[in-house]
């Protein structure tokens, strides 16, 4: 605490503004604590009590303290203003102010601003058929849900990005700061222009514990702190105490100095029309935890240690002592000051509050549906790759979808973002380079003009950290704007529980009606497994998949398009679709080309289809069905179908290819499956299935194991297999291979069972050749590798 204490406020000012917080710190116990009795009219009762006391009390007094102060700069400045609380856990510390500036009631109704509504509030935190202990999807004005640590940062970013007046205040929980992702993205303020960018104001909340351990950050020197702020390119502003009239009259002085630093900046770079990086204010605010709340319980202490981390007072039934000190708690906070006879805010404090969509809770950018725009998209037909037969000629599948993007970039300068982790030049996407750099607003180098693609207006970001990529996308995407990110298939699991919270958000918002539809979440996931032959055995893993399929259907889809002209259809329905997360599974390199752009669309429509040029059993039922859902499983199985009918002439086969996956369970189960009689219909009854997949087999049967004919469906995909391997080998050793699927029909077509011998005998051969070869040569037999289909 600095000697000479700071008196921007009055003592008018002073007295609301502790009464508002008062105010705020006395609704976050009620919600913990309280089903009746809300203004306390009466003595507290046990009957007053929820039977189950649940909650995050520790951190909600700090971040209703900030979020207090943040509504005296929105009022002073006109700001535009949305708040993010990292320990989310402490959601009593922002749902209070968030009905007490009236947009709760709003919402709510039956949440009112009066005693019964306060009732009703008090009642249905961490309530059955309430709402949760975070700072959920139901909670107006929230973008983050902070359940996972790690992600407040990144997504304050992200809603910065684009935003010129908004400015993002974040609470960053000193448990939080211990996080991987959490420490990566203070490297996210080197990505901020000051030109067309908002601001991000983060409030690193030092309340000295977690559960029931001390924070690393709290228990440093301030200067070695100071120091590792510096370090990360920021300037940290200090305010600490515990002596509430005191705290405000600093942190007021503070939230001025940085409001101000942050205007200058702005100012400077707009002016000049020159971005450059700038070492933006942030506060480090150390409060005990629990301030304010019982000093100590039952001789142990608890105000400033982690006994405040959930419920203070516990074991309140059957406990007068506890039932009195509960009591005391709650009226040392004065609610008959606070609250009219009716259980309203007092006038003079409701004028606190800002007012409209000023308020945090209510701004349109915390409900980014509301003010989001349909991307102004190209016809994605325009960029199609001319395919005369099928495959018979190669292209690398991903360039141009880059192309694509290159166009939808320049359509949509202020509102479209392309994310990846230094990998977008590898994935064939660079094209968008034409239009838009990588941000770079750090120092240049001479080299750095031939080929670097760097510029301080930059709309592509990379960084080599997925965790702080993905959380600028998701920040993006829900505050109104669009994205795509595309990163490698082994390294996409790096952002699973991402992934997961993100799915849990969208999910619950389905059921809020006034949560207005966002973009999808566009994930391009590539250099895959079957192309990971010189990486080796770390970079093969397709099991993100298996990660998606966990979630709720109505916001999980997963897309496999073989080639070109599939994946140009599928980016383009992506960009267009809302409220969803898409995974498109597509390899960068050069790979067969199977349709042309009509009959593409028309298959990606279907989602999943039989390939009659691929098929001989028109007019018949098939001896045996071949399935492909990915590129490089596609190929081995349409030259499987080629090997068949090359030694059966008299075999009928069926070919099908599977672009979404999702179609393979019924209908019932998720909106793209198919219903029973078209699965059976598409794979036959009775007949066996050689299914090659791109990712681990049993992902298969998991969706498909209530169809008719599972028990004649069998499925090849990775095993666990590989090292460094020619892309043929790698196949070979997790049986996805021609060879090994010929010789799976074989084993599975009853006539062919005896008959069949010779030939599996030969395809064996040809495949001991192929593995011999690829030992000698390090390459794959030519004729092989360079296979088109014959018919």
């Amino acid at each position: 605490m600095p000697e000479k204490i700071p008196t921007p406020l009055n003592a008018d000012q002073l007295t609301k503004l502790d009464a508002y917080w008062r105010a705020c710190c006395y609704l976050a116990v009620g919600m913990i604590y309280l089903r009746d009795n809300p203004l306390l009219k009466e003595p507290l009762k046990e009957e007053h009590l929820k039977s189950r006391l649940l909650g995050h009390w520790g951190a909600s007094p700090g971040l209703s303290f900030m979020y207090v102060h943040l509504n005296r700069i929105i009022k002073a400045h006109d700001q535009e203003a949305i708040f993010l609380a990292g320990p989310g856990h402490g959601a009593p510390g922002v749902l209070a102010p968030v009905y007490l500036e009236g947009t709760y009631s709003e919402i709510y109704p039956n949440k009112s601003e009066d005693e019964e509504g306060m009732k009703a509030f008090f009642k249905q935190f961490s309530f059955p058929g309430g709402i949760g202990s975070h700072c959920t999807p139901e909670t107006p004005g929230s973008i983050h849900e902070g359940g996972e640590l790690g992600y407040s940062i990144s997504h304050a970013f992200g809603a910065a990005f684009d935003n010129p007046n908004l400015l993002v205040a974040v609470a960053v929980g000193d448990g939080e700061a211990e996080t991987g992702p959490l420490a990566t993205s203070w490297h996210s303020s080197k990505f901020l222009n000051p030109i067309r960018d908002g601001a991000v104001l983060p409030i690193l909340h030092l309340n000295g514990y977690k559960i029931n351990n001390p924070t690393l950050l709290s228990r440093i020197p301030n200067e070695e702190l100071a120091d590792l702020m510096r370090g990360y390119g920021w300037t940290p502003h200090f305010v600490e105490g515990d002596d509430p009239m005191v705290m405000h009259q600093v942190m007021a002085a503070t939230m001025d100095a940085c409001h101000a630093e942050i205007r200058a900046f702005q100012q400077a770079a707009r002016a000049s029309g020159r971005a450059t990086r700038c070492h933006w204010p942030m506060i480090v605010l150390r409060t005990p935890k629990g301030w304010t709340g019982p000093a100590s319980v039952d001789g142990h202490k608890v105000e400033g240690f982690w006994r405040a981390h959930q419920v203070p007072l516990s074991g309140m039934h059957n406990n007068p002592a506890h039932l009195k000190q509960l009591e005391d708690w709650m009226r040392s906070y004065k609610p008959d000051e606070l609250f009219d006879a009716k259980g309203t805010l007092i006038p003079e404090l409701k004028a606190l509050a800002p007012e409209g969509t000023r308020r945090m809770s209510a701004s349109p950018h915390a409900n980014g549906g509301l003010i989001r725009r349909a991307l102004r998209m190209p016809d994605f037909r325009d960029y199609a790759l001319a395919v005369e037969k099928p495959g018979t000629m190669r292209a690398f599948n991903t360039k141009p979808t880059g192309a694509l993007l290159r166009d939808i970039m320049a359509k949509n300068m202020d509102n479209f973002r392309v994310f990846g982790p230094d990998e977008n030049s590898s994935n064939k996407l660079d094209d968008v380079y034409a239009v838009s750099k990588k941000l770079w607003l750090c120092d240049y180098k001479p080299e750095d003009a031939d080929g670097g693609e760097l510029s301080p207006d930059g709309r592509v970001l990379e960084m080599l950290s997925e965790h702080t990529l993905e959380g600028w996308y998701e920040g993006y995407v829900l505050t109104g704007r669009h994205g795509f990110f595309a990163t490698y298939e082994a390294f996409v699991h790096v952002i699973d529980s991402m992934y997961n919270q993100h799915a849990k958000w969208l999910a619950i918002c389905e059921e809020i009606p006034w949560r207005a539809r966002i973009s999808s979440l566009n994930l391009l996931i590539t250099s895959t497994v079957w192309r990971q032959d010189h990486n080796g055995f770390t970079h093969q893993d397709p099991g993100f998949l298996d990660v998606v399929v966990n979630k709720n259907p109505e916001v999980t889809r997963i897309y496999l398009p073989p080639d070109v002209n599939t994946l140009l259809s599928t980016v383009n329905h992506c960009l267009n679709s809302r409220d969803d997360i898409n995974v498109i599974v597509c390899d960068k390199q050069n790979h067969l080309q199977y349709l042309d752009m009509d009959a593409a669309i028309k298959h990606c429509t279907k989602g999943i289809g039989i390939w009659d040029w691929a098929s001989n059993d028109q007019g018949s039922e098939p001896d045996a069905v071949l399935a492909g859902c990915g590129d490089i499983p596609t190929k081995e199985a349409l030259a499987a179908t080629a090997l068949l009918r090359e030694h059966f002439p008299d075999i009928k086969l069926r070919f099908i290819n599977v672009v979404d996956l999702f179609k393979l369970q019924p209908a019932g189960e998720h909106p793209h499956g198919l219903t029973d009689a078209d699965f059976d219909s598409l794979f036959t009854k009775d007949k066996p299935v050689i299914f090659n997949f791109h990712g681990y087999p049993w992902l298969i049967h998991r969706l498909a194991y209530r169809r008719t004919n599972h028990k004649n469906l069998h499925v090849r995909g990775y095993k666990e297999k590989g090292n460094i391997n020619t892309p043929l080998e790698l196949a070979i050793q997790n049986e996805i291979d021609r060879f090994s699927l010929a010789i799976d029909v074989i084993n599975r077509v009853p006539r062919l069972q005896v008959s069949g011998a010779h030939v599996k005998e030969k395809l064996r051969d040809m495949q001991i050749d192929c593995r011999n070869y690829a030992y000698e040569h390090g390459i794959d037999k030519p004729d092989v590798d360079e296979w088109v289909w014959p018919y």
